[in-house]
């Protein structure tokens, strides 16, 4: 396999249980190369996940000390990455629920529209929880009105392609999308900087405790953060809402 030069897959890690190994495994059979953040795990797999890329050319894995939450430990791989000359990431998940036999569509596509953003629009089986299933239509309602329906079928899907570039700038001139917020707050503000959305179908699964499955998702505060996170984006929705409409209004011309 080549190694890229302007595309990798990064993956944030935080404990993410016995399937990070398989998960890492699973991506670099589909590309090269994989870059791993250990976002302050305790669990030991930031050792088995260094061990492994000291026999692995194509796996490199970044340590943090603390963990920060998931956009902390992105942010943190980014740079590093634009420093190194890569121009996009696919982000996924250490904890299996994304597909990694679906990098390979997902980069061809990015590398077909450099400038959009390549977001997976969520297969789901019958192991999804039905609570979580609520909860993101609720979301991805929210993310349409915010986007004035720029298109994103799902704001909360981590298994996504991104430019570097725009991505890093809006993070850096912010102090949130640490956490869980990343993934549907960095689709609204692309989206609001014109990065187009291109959408893409990937199964998800959730794995059960039995099976290995890790979950950090935390029901309260995760939704809390969610809940303040779009009121805090309604101001900057309302203050853009003018050049949004008139754009929006544009495209559906273009379109006719």
């Amino acid at each position: 396999m080549t190694p890229s030069k302007t595309h990798l897959v990064l993956i944030p890690s935080y404990n993410p249980g016995s399937k990070a190994l398989e998960t890492v495994r699973a991506a670099r059979a589909q590309w090269d190369p994989v870059w791993v953040v250990v976002d302050g795990s305790t669990d030991g797999s930031a050792e088995k996940l260094c061990a492994l890329a000291r026999t692995d050319p194509g796996l490199r894995v970044l340590v943090r000390e603390r963990n920060g939450g998931k956009g902390a430990a992105l942010l943190d791989g980014l740079i590093v990455a634009q420093r190194a000359g890569f121009t996009h990431a696919l982000t996924m998940d250490a904890d299996g629920q994304h597909p990694a036999e679906r990098i390979g569509a997902f980069m061809s596509a990015s590398i077909e529209a450099p400038g959009a953003m390549i977001l997976g629009d969520p297969v789901f089986d019958t192991s999804a929880p039905r609570i979580r299933l609520r909860g993101r239509r609720i979301a991805n309602w929210c993310t349409n009105v915010e986007t004035l329906w720029a298109g994103v079928r799902d704001t909360l899907f981590g298994f996504r392609v991104y430019p570097i570039a725009p991505l890093l700038e809006v993070m850096q001139r912010s102090r949130w999308m640490r956490r869980f917020d990343f993934d549907p707050e960095a689709v609204v503000r692309l989206a609001w900087r014109g990065v187009p959305v291109v959408n893409l179908p990937a199964p998800v699964r959730y794995f059960s405790a039995a099976e290995g499955g890790v979950s950090h998702f935390n029901y309260w505060r995760d939704n809390v953060l969610l809940t303040s996170m779009y009121l805090r984006l309604s101001v900057g929705f309302l203050v853009r809402l003018p050049w949004l409409g008139a754009r929006r209004l544009a495209r559906c011309v273009a379109e006719r």
